[in-house]
């Protein structure tokens, strides 16, 4: 019965170049079974050697489970499917059902494949609590407080969706299995059948006066896929930039891997560029592809590299570094291409813009990260820039038809395709108009709308949002979402997570190294900064926030925030209270400013930076008392504060001395701990001698340091005069991360050194004036009286 059940499906999905599900629910050791009887049904043939055939099968065994022949995948170990094609491949759901898993599965299915699930009994399933359940069930939660809603709907899907089989097994054998779903589409097949059957295909034409091979045209499979490889072609020439955008499975990274590859054949260097190097692996398999073919007549292929780069024949070369790395154009580029861009932020995306010619290649619905700021956001930045911009859509599926039902259904189940409320439903939405509610997940399962729109803005508002935080929205017990609602439209949603409040045993274990999951500010206060109590108070931290974009700049993301600290903040006593609100993100002048207005102040810059957003992540805390109260939350800030500010003047000149000078500014405003500046007074005859006399600054270098401590905390705070942007990055640049004269004046636009280190001497003056003792007034006097 499974293998007729699975040859059905098998044959109508390579009659119509689609993909079908073949869900075999129950008892596990018989889902194996079944799979095998499947697996044997879908790719034998007339011979008689089906062992032969099996070891030759284009499958894949996606499993915690040991000893299976074919190639066999860890679940959490999935990704490593991405790029590459199988004609069947087997997901086991029992264990530990991972979403993210089910998506880089069903991308890895080809057209006319099957992609064979096993999992418990569908009715029972919902219930039944696993391994990925068990990473959810952060402390002090338990694996009984994770719900199953994300497979209650999960299930719904399975069972309404065109073109998924379920059959029910029996765990005393092939007696006891049922058939719940044959998984036809239908009458549709009989009159598309013919129209849709795979056939060879002719080979696109290579575009007239191409600059590229002919080979490269060659090796593309749609008309989408020259028009994109043609695009690239403006890539040899500086000051053009090429956007290439697609759904998953339509060839735009095959696209750019010929494109790569044509430039270096040129003599070009070609830098590439993705969140990690397994996005990147279809560039560079293409690229190497495309040498083949046009080096074959060389007598010697040109040394290889490391497995991150090809070289070409040529002198050209085709490399691969991190988003981090690759914004800092090593080794001068002459080329950048960026895959999956809308998983990067859109900050650090906007340094390729310093590229001679750069692609950006994105995903527009995907489970790598689907990030609309660079939709949004980035293509605004990027048509105000310098370069001659291509655009190019590839909409064509290669691996399958447009018609297939699995990827509607994994779109749907997934969420891969969720986005906010239009423009026009949510233009001219009053602030005072919307509504505060609570998203309890119960809500969200019940209003398939209602959830799109928020997972859709939560996806709009960052540059990695995957399957698995569906779920996490769904069942997490230490997540809670809350919304603005503006004519039934969500237009601000914020995700939250509930930290702290562990027991003193937990709390030792933190401190002596082990990884508490779920509870990022404690854990880092805790385990980094030394403070075995940091994880008794209880903490709500802001995961994400996100305003639509068309509402931006108007208060809703502040005013959804001072919602949330009216609900959870009134009483830190209460059961549903808080001792203090924190958040965490990487760290910008903008996003500085906007939580710093918010209440919340710095406890944290890390030391390295964020490989995928190439930013210094910030801690910040907002206490639930009021300033000056005594409380748990307060006492937290007060102490982290003050070691904040001690480490940052020290660390500014040694683990931070590449932090850009407008985030240290924005940091240490944002800093609650006042700095001292009870200078000697032979460090007030140095700063004073600096600013108004003849003296130097190397004299009494710690002086100076503190007193530009003090300034940047305080800012213009009970002074009339206040530094000029230049000036505080004057500060940072020289005196606290100590940068050579000569780099300072060059990054700051001083004319000469003399001219920087005079403008120093000018920044201090208003600092004697608003720190100076009697003393050093006194001094001053001797300068400037007539």
């Amino acid at each position: 019965m499974i293998a007729g059940l699975a040859r059905g499906a098998k044959r109508e999905a390579e009659a119509t170049n689609e993909r079908r599900v073949l869900v075999l629910a129950g008892d596990r050791d018989r889902g194996f079974d079944a799979a095998y009887d499947a697996i044997e049904a879908v790719v034998s043939d007339e011979s008689d050697d089906v062992e032969g055939r099996r070891e030759r099968a284009s499958v894949s065994i996606v499993s915690t489970r040991e000893g299976f022949r074919f190639e066999e995948h860890r679940p959490r170990g999935a990704d490593e499917l991405l790029g590459r094609t199988r004609e069947v491949v087997v997901l086991d759901c029992h264990e530990q059902f991972v979403p993210n898993a089910v998506g880089r599965c069903v991308g890895a299915v080809d057209g006319g494949g099957l992609l064979v699930l096993l999992t418990p009994g569908l009715d029972a399933w919902p219930a039944i609590r696993d391994r990925f359940d068990d990473s959810l069930a952060v402390p002090p939660y338990e694996i009984d407080d994770v719900t199953g809603r994300f497979r209650d709907r999960f299930v719904d899907t399975l069972r309404s969706h065109p073109g998924i089989a379920i059959a029910s097994l029996g765990a005393d054998g092939p007696g006891g299995d049922a058939i719940e779903r044959d998984g036809r589409t239908g009458p549709r097949n009989d009159a598309i059948g013919a129209s849709s059957q795979r056939a060879p295909a002719e080979r696109p034409a290579a575009p007239p006066n191409a600059a590229f091979p002919t080979a490269a045209y060659e090796a593309c499979l749609t008309g989408d896929q020259v028009r994109a490889v043609r695009a690239f072609e403006s890539l040899a020439t500086p000051g053009n930039a090429v956007v290439a955008e697609a759904d998953r499975g339509r060839g735009k990274s095959s696209a750019a891997g010929i494109a790569a590859g044509a430039l270096a054949l040129a003599g070009a260097d070609v830098l590439v560029t993705a969140p990690a190097f397994r996005n990147a692996a279809e560039v560079f398999e293409r690229a190497e592809e495309l040498f083949e073919r046009c080096e074959r007549d060389e007598n010697e292929p040109a040394p290889g590299g490391d497995a991150h780069r090809l070289d070409a024949t040529g002198g050209g070369r085709v490399r691969y570094r991190t988003p981090a790395e690759a914004a800092d154009l090593p080794d001068d580029p002459d080329a950048v291409i960026v895959d999956e861009a809308a998983a990067l932020p859109v900050r650090l995306l906007e340094r390729f813009l310093d590229a001679p010619a750069v692609a950006f290649c994105t995903t527009v619905h995907g489970y790598e990260g689907a990030g609309r700021g660079f939709s949004i956001r980035f293509r605004e930045r990027l048509r105000e820039s310098r370069f001659a911009v291509r655009d190019v859509r590839l909409d064509e599926p290669i691996r399958y038809a447009r018609s297939d039902p699995v990827e509607a259904w994994a779109s749907r189940a997934l969420l891969l395709d969720a986005r906010p409320a239009v423009d026009e439903a949510v233009a001219g939405a009053a602030l005072d108009g919307a509504t505060y509610r609570t998203l309890a997940p119960d809500d969200l399962l019940a209003d398939e709308a209602l959830l799109r729109e928020a997972f859709g803005l939560l996806v709009a508002a960052h540059y990695r949002t995957e399957p698995n935080d569906l779920a996490r929205l769904l069942d997490a017990p230490n997540l809670a979402a809350r919304a603005l609602v503006a004519d039934g439209r969500v237009v601000a949603v914020a995700l939250l997570a509930r930290e702290g409040g562990l027991d003193a045993e937990t709390r030792r274990r933190m401190y002596e190294g082990e990884r508490v999951r779920g509870n990022m500010v404690p854990d880092v206060l805790t385990s980094q900064l030394r403070d075995e109590a940091a994880a008794e108070p209880r903490g709500l931290r802001t995961l994400r926030i996100a305003t639509h974009h068309a509402l931006r700049g108007e208060g809703f993301g502040a005013r959804l925030l001072d919602e949330v600290h009216g609900e959870f903040g009134t009483d830190g006593s209460e059961s549903d209270g808080v001792d203090y609100f924190s958040v965490g993100y990487g760290a910008t002048p903008r996003l500085l400013r906007f939580w710093r207005r918010a209440g919340y102040r710095t406890v944290h810059l890390s030391t390295s930076r964020n490989d995928a957003s190439g930013e210094h992540s910030a801690i910040m805390v907002r206490p639930v008392t009021a300033p000056g109260e005594d409380g748990p939350g307060s006492d937290l800030l007060d102490r982290h504060a003050v070691t904040f500010r001690d480490r940052e003047r020290d660390g500014l000149s040694d683990a931070h001395r590449d932090v850009e000078p407008d985030v240290v500014v924005g940091a240490l405003r944002a800093c609650s701990a006042p700095a001292p500046t009870d200078l000697t007074e032979a460090e007030w005859r140095s700063v004073v001698g600096a600013s108004f006399g003849p003296g130097m600054y190397d004299s009494a270098p710690g002086a100076f340091r503190d007193l530009a401590l003090a300034a940047l905390i305080e800012g213009d705070a009970g002074s009339n005069e206040r530094l000029d942007d230049r000036e505080e990055r004057l500060l940072v640049e020289k005196v606290l991360q100590g940068r050579p004269s000569e780099s300072v004046a060059d990054d700051l636009g001083y004319v000469s050194t003399g001219a920087c280190m005079r403008a120093l001497g000018d920044a201090y003056k208003p600092l004697v004036e608003r720190y100076g003792t009697d003393f050093a007034l006194e001094e001053r006097e001797r300068f400037t009286s007539d």
